[in-house]
């Protein structure tokens, strides 16, 4: 705990058999109270590792159910377990978990309900090789983002984010899509709210068993981004009324 506030780290998990116990190893279990995996029906032997890791909580979908689908398992569990805090972390090693006490020590401030690794503050992506066309496509679209959702943020697509239990409760995020999209949708719906969103600074690593969508999914991921901030604007203008935007 940090300042009496019980802190739950997740993992979406999805064939992270090769990269999980690196990733389990650097969390600080001296301020991490539980930590929840939820595999969604992977290939591999994730669950195994996991399970051999002694994770504390380990839920399997019996299909699978996506990137958004698997959050909602992740922080439905999380609240089940009256966590103050949730940090998401993937576990295919491509964020680092040593950034959780920062993340945590934020929240627990009470300056902040929702913190944000970003990739893209300093020279973090390039450095850890991220591809550069995601690189242009990631600024173009947090620019537009910006825009129409009238905030300043570096970038909307970093998978690094901690939020407090008031957040996950006042935000709709059941609404959202199973996809990946649903990452956009949890910040449209927590800038919509009133919430401030605190970024750091994050070192990322691209290597080959790091997990990436392919150029259709990504092409996907862009449409809803963009249709996302769409409908934040429209509903900010009463010009129309979105499921993900109600309580």
């Amino acid at each position: 705990m940090i300042n009496n506030k019980k802190i739950v780290v997740v993992l979406p998990a999805y064939n992270a058999s090769k990269t999980l116990e690196k990733t389990f190893r650097e969390i600080d279990t001296s301020i991490v109270d539980e930590v929840i995996l939820v595999d969604d029906q992977s290939k591999d032997d994730t669950v195994k590792v996991a399970r051999e890791l002694g994770i504390g909580h380990i839920l399997i979908h019996e299909k699978n159910k996506g990137y958004g689908g698997n959050q909602k398992t992740c922080y439905k569990k999380a609240l089940e377990l009256d966590a103050d805090i949730v940090i998401m972390l993937h576990p295919d090693y491509q964020y680092t978990p040593r950034l959780i006490p920062a993340m945590a020590h934020l929240l627990s401030s009470g300056l902040y309900h929702v913190v944000l690794g970003s990739r893209i503050l300093g020279k973090g992506a390039l450095k850890g090789g991220m591809p550069m066309i995601k690189y242009v496509a990631n600024r173009g679209l947090t620019m537009v983002q910006n825009l129409l959702m009238n905030a300043k943020l570096s970038e909307y697509h970093t998978g690094y984010r901690a939020f407090t239990r008031e957040v996950l409760e006042n935000i709709n995020f059941e609404a959202n899509s199973d996809n990946f999209v649903f990452d956009n949708q949890m910040l449209a719906q927590i800038w919509y709210a009133g919430y401030e969103i605190a970024e750091i600074t994050c070192p990322t690593k691209y290597f080959e068993d790091a997990s990436s969508i392919n150029l259709k999914n990504s092409s996907i991921y862009g449409l809803g981004v963009l249709r996302t901030s769409m409908q934040f604007r429209l509903q900010k203008w009463n010009l129309a009324k979105y499921d993900i935007f109600q309580k």
